[in-house]
């Protein structure tokens, strides 16, 4: 199975940091961001990596270059504008080939083991979900039931969606070229019940702003 890092985000967020370094090159724990998910890929077994870039993405290809140093393979899908999520994914499908591949936010840190991924996927998508974080407290996404996921609705166990899917490529049949949300093909396939999820238990944290950048620092600080 490749995999794709998603990275063409501009991190406004996150600024003064992100003015001169793209979010996925900002360093925690004397790491960058998308290192941690370089070595995750690479131990739970994918080889073949796929980064989309837009904001100085030709930072992003200098610094990781080929990916030999991380035992994987990388090939770039550069964006002249930034595509959102879904046109970006749709640009990079003919590096992704035919069958079903993972995605991941460049911009999470999480120790989520990805080598659970790596088994057939039922129906055109399957989301990892985790606990509404501080920042989202009582929004959510989308809502489990025994292994379906369904857009949220009033009264259920809405979860966060964490940025780690595996996607088939039968569900960007129809789209055309350009930027366009992910959101949108998720819930049409979800009305259809071709999307499963998981509930993760594990420690995950959406790098967004400044103090969640601080959060990470303070966890991996505390691993040492």
């Amino acid at each position: 199975m490749k995999a794709m890092i998603l990275a063409a985000g501009k991190g406004e967020r996150m600024r003064p940091l992100t003015l001169h370094t793209p979010k996925p090159l900002v360093q925690a724990g004397g790491k960058r961001l998308i290192e941690y998910h370089l070595e995750a890929l690479a131990k739970a077994g994918f080889t073949d990596i796929v980064i989309n870039h837009a904001w100085l993405g030709e930072q992003i290809e200098s610094y990781l270059g080929a990916g030999a140093q991380y035992g994987v393979r990388i090939c770039y899908s550069p964006e002249g504008e930034p595509l959102e999520t879904g046109g970006g994914i749709f640009q990079a499908l003919p590096l992704l080939g035919d069958e079903p591949f993972l995605v991941v936010n460049g911009d999470i840190w999480t120790d989520y083991d990805f080598t659970q991924l790596q088994r057939p996927l039922q129906g055109q998508a399957h989301l990892v979900m985790v606990d509404n974080p501080a920042h989202h407290p009582s929004g959510g996404d989308f809502y489990l039931k025994q292994d379906v996921l369904h857009d949220a609705a009033p009264g259920a166990d809405n979860l966060t969606f964490s940025g780690i899917s595996v996607l088939d490529p039968k569900l960007f049949a129809g789209c055309s070229a350009g930027a366009f949300k992910l959101a949108p093909l998720l819930r049409a396939a979800m009305a259809k019940g071709l999307v499963t999820g998981e509930h993760m238990k594990g420690r995950w944290i959406d790098v967004g702003t400044l103090e969640r950048l601080a959060q990470v620092e303070t966890l991996l600080t505390a691993g040492h």
